[in-house]
């Protein structure tokens, strides 16, 4: 019997350090900031937000794969409202999706956003 739980207890332990390292990994790859998504009226949710290819990649901290639950494209994207939350974070609302980030990240987005090439139809409120 103690051998099971110990085994158990050694298995969580293993996930446990897996998901840290993961979190850690997402964090410090190159082109990534710590960001909030928050859809619709849900509660917010932390992950790490990249850009790639005209598209912001959300990828969630708590997770296992690394492939991004929400790839929002540059092209069309409105931002209607900016507001300081809690924690000293920005919300930006982008449709039906918002975003929490640091303010050196809000102007890393913005400048993303502007630097659209001139096809792209921006609106940033």
């Amino acid at each position: 019997m103690l051998t099971i739980l110990t085994d158990a207890l050694l298995a969580a332990l293993l996930v446990a350090a897996l998901l840290l390292i993961r979190g850690f990994a997402l964090a410090r790859s190159r082109g990534s900031v710590p960001c909030r998504l928050r859809v619709g009226s849900h509660s917010w949710r932390s992950g790490v937000a990249r850009y790639a290819d005209g598209e912001l990649h959300w990828i969630p901290l708590i997770g296992v794969l690394f492939r991004p639950r929400h790839a929002i494209a540059r092209r069309g994207l409105t931002v209607s409202s900016r507001r300081r939350i809690d924690g000293g974070l920005w919300a930006v609302d982008c449709g039906p999706v918002s975003l929490a980030m640091s303010e050196d990240a809000l102007t890393g987005f913005l400048a993303w956003l502007e630097s659209a090439p001139p096809s792209a139809y921006l609106d940033v409120a």
